[in-house]
């Protein structure tokens, strides 16, 4: 669903409880972008403020990877690159 600016997706039975996904590398409409930081950049740095991951990207690679964090709340955050 979108609305202005701001996109919501809906994926019933995919995801346990609700979630809220962020794409580096990815624009508003899901094309490319030239500059963007690395998950595993921003993996790092998350680390280095002493934010616990529920999964890791592995570090070792490039290109697609994954990480997925726990708000205060208890809502999961999927930071999600696709290329």
């Amino acid at each position: 669903m979108r609305n202005a600016a701001h996109v919501i997706g809906l994926f019933q039975g995919m995801f346990e409880g609700n979630i809220l996904t962020f794409n580096p590398g990815s624009g508003q409409d899901g094309e490319d972008l030239e500059a963007f930081t690395d998950i595993r950049v921003l993996q790092r740095e998350l680390k280095f403020r002493g934010v616990a991951l529920v999964t890791e990207a592995d570090e070792d690679t490039t290109g697609p990877a994954s990480l997925m964090i726990t708000d205060p709340d208890g809502n999961t955050i999927l930071l999600d690159q696709h290329r």
